[in-house]
């Protein structure tokens, strides 16, 4: 298909306030890049933390997304591993150095000089984006474009935090019940471990979106479970959760915290932290994280819910996952045409 000079684009033109719809130069990808088609793009909670200036100096003016999924249209000279037509998925990760200290260790995902989809480089709020062709995945066949999308951030950042949790924990707790959770509640499930899923107080909706999902439990984030947790994953982006979640797990349990973005942290005794509890966070992600769940998705399999909006409604889909009104992920329907 021909390929315009020009495509239509969300931007955020300065934090605080509303995406504004654009026209945008369209550039020719370089050696190392792909031109993607954008059929769907995810609509992540880190969108929001950007959107709010709580993640401090993004790109701007800034396309947004990156939960991105399409179809390769170009690709720049030196790339090998795609070819035009093949259908890729793009992540936050999006360009690491290879050389700084944590890229020589194996932490591409704390490299010194990282690029990050959607953050510091455009992303797939638009009807074209460019990647580096190693930061791209192959998407397995089975899952439809717009189901796909959540995959690439809410289910890689929370496999990245499930694995964190540790092999052993056989009994995990979940706080936060959205995108990422409804994702790695199925895997925990499928891999054979309880999950006890805490929500928003009186959140009864999500508390059965969770029990239909798998968990042995679900319930108010201040509530007490009949068990003792081995470990716990905090995906809602609420510092006063720390001290809750410890306090329901056990001896030599690990609490995890999932997100980019987390408001103050309270005072809390050190009891609870006693008895070889650790307290971690999750940082991005690397690109094994992706071959593995991806890997997996499909043997579960893996089902994402999604609500479905138009590119020009980004602001409604950001609006109502601010207010909790989402059960799974919101999904920008870039291209109509789209799975």
């Amino acid at each position: 298909m021909p390929i315009p000079k020009q495509m239509r684009a969300m931007v955020i033109e300065m934090p605080g306030t509303p995406l504004v719809l654009r026209q945008m130069p369209l550039r020719k990808p370089e050696p190392e890049q792909v031109l993607i088609r954008v059929h769907a793009c995810g609509v992540c909670r880190t969108d929001l933390h950007i959107l709010d200036g709580e993640l401090p100096e993004p790109k701007l003016p800034l396309v947004p997304g990156h939960e991105v999924v399409g179809t390769v249209l170009e690709i720049g000279e030196r790339v090998e591993g795609f070819s035009a037509g093949d259908r890729v998925g793009v992540p936050w990760l999006g360009w690491t150095c290879g050389s700084c200290l944590y890229c020589r260790k194996g932490q591409e995902n704390l490299c010194e000089h990282a690029q990050f989809t959607g953050y510091t480089i455009d992303g797939g709020y638009a009807e074209y984006a460019l990647a580096h062709q190693k930061y791209c995945f192959r998407l397995p066949s089975g899952y439809p474009d717009t189901e796909a999308a959540p995959l690439l951030c809410a289910g890689l950042i929370g496999y990245r935090s499930y694995r964190m949790a540790g092999e052993s924990a056989r009994r995990l707790g979940i706080f936060g019940f959205g995108a990422a959770a409804h994702i790695i509640a199925q895997v925990a499930a499928y891999q054979g471990r309880n999950v006890y899923a805490f929500t928003k107080p009186g959140d009864v909706e999500a508390q059965q979106f969770a029990r239909r999902l798998g968990a042995v439990w679900a319930g108010d984030s201040t509530a007490t479970p009949p068990d003792e947790l081995d470990a716990a994953i905090i995906f809602a982006p609420v510092g006063a959760l720390i001290p809750a979640a410890l306090r329901v797990t056990a001896k030599g349990g690990t609490v995890v915290c999932g997100g980019i973005h987390m408001s103050d942290v309270p005072s809390f005794p050190y009891r609870l932290l006693w008895e070889e509890r650790v307290v971690r966070s999750v940082a991005n992600l690397t690109r094994s994280d992706g071959e593995e769940l991806l890997a997996v998705a499909p043997k579960v399999p893996v089902r994402t819910e999604v609500r479905r909006y138009p590119l020009e409604q980004a602001n409604v889909a950001l609006n109502d996952l601010r207010a909790g009104k989402l059960q799974g992920a919101a999904v920008l329907v870039v291209d109509p045409h789209a799975s």
